[in-house]
């Protein structure tokens, strides 16, 4: 079922031209005993007519209806006025927020996370939104939750190592964001909504594995800064080295070039200050 254009006229037209000038012409004709029972039948028609105004506020939507079936939506704002057996149902078309609750899900991985998400949809088919389902509005809450659900499932909290060019939840949140969003709309357009944006608004390893799951992001953040510290310190061993030997300082034998190096990585790679020690007697 598709959204169609719904007749109706303008409202002020209609009150203030067209009924007015029939009730005045359908009244001269029963003062005047003209066509009596047609000017009796019409008065009530147009009496009836009067019944048939309707407001359309911005971004709002009119679906009508008669005896059960669709005969179009309104979507021209102000006063407006129609058949009035036709049944006017309203459906807002603004713009709206949608906050998922946390939910706890297994990731790729089968960790348990918690996830949440916010999504922002409007309808932009009325006939379907009031047709297709049965509330759109709850169906919005539990397909979201239902595509974030699988969604959460499909990918890994973390990469699995800091070269790995996998799509992760945390590393990659505008990739995710997009897929979510296409998992949301393919399941929303059949109800007439469209998706304009989706969030991840939550995202936590569950409570039962948080604490181990933080010592080991704790354990790579300290390997990566011991790997760079090592790094940085072998290049400054080797550059002292090769200074001493080019302006001639101090001749060195690899014995005493290996004690050099031993204490110098001992100092640059220490997690505390060095202490100094005064040698008083020979280097052996």
């Amino acid at each position: 079922m598709n959204e169609k254009q719904s007749f109706s006229i303008s409202g002020y037209l209609a009150g203030f031209v067209v009924l007015p000038i029939l009730q005045l012409v359908f009244g001269f004709m029963i003062h005047n005993q003209v066509w009596l029972p047609f000017a009796l039948f019409c008065t009530v028609v147009v009496l009836i007519c009067w019944g048939g105004f309707f407001m359309v506020q911005p971004n709002q939507a009119k679906v009508m209806t008669l005896f059960g079936s669709y005969v179009g939506t309104e979507k021209r704002n102000g006063l407006r006025w129609s058949v009035p057996f036709f049944m006017r149902k309203t459906v807002s078309l603004r713009i709206r927020n949608f906050e998922s609750a946390k939910i706890k899900v297994n990731d790729n991985l089968g960790n348990p996370i918690e996830i949440a998400t916010i999504v922002v949809w409007s309808v932009t088919d009325s006939a379907e939104a009031m047709f297709e389902v049965d509330d759109y509005e709850s169906y919005v809450t539990i397909q979201s939750e239902s595509a974030l659900r699988n969604l959460a499932s499909s990918y890994s909290y973390d990469p699995q190592n800091e070269d790995s060019s996998d799509v992760a939840l945390r590393s990659h949140p505008k990739q995710i964001s997009e897929r979510l969003k296409e998992e949301i709309q393919e399941r929303l357009g059949k109800a007439g909504l469209t998706v304009h944006e989706s969030k991840i608004s939550h995202l936590a390893y569950a409570q039962e594995i948080a604490s181990a799951m933080l010592q080991r992001q704790q354990a790579t953040a300290i390997i990566a800064a011991r790997s760079k510290i090592v790094e940085g310190a072998v290049g400054m061993v080797e550059l002292a080295l090769d200074r001493l030997q080019a302006k001639g300082v101090v001749e060195l034998d690899e014995d005493r070039k290996a004690m050099m190096v031993s204490n110098l990585l001992v100092v640059l790679c220490g997690d505390k200050n060095a202490q100094p020690i005064v040698n008083s007697g020979s280097l052996y």
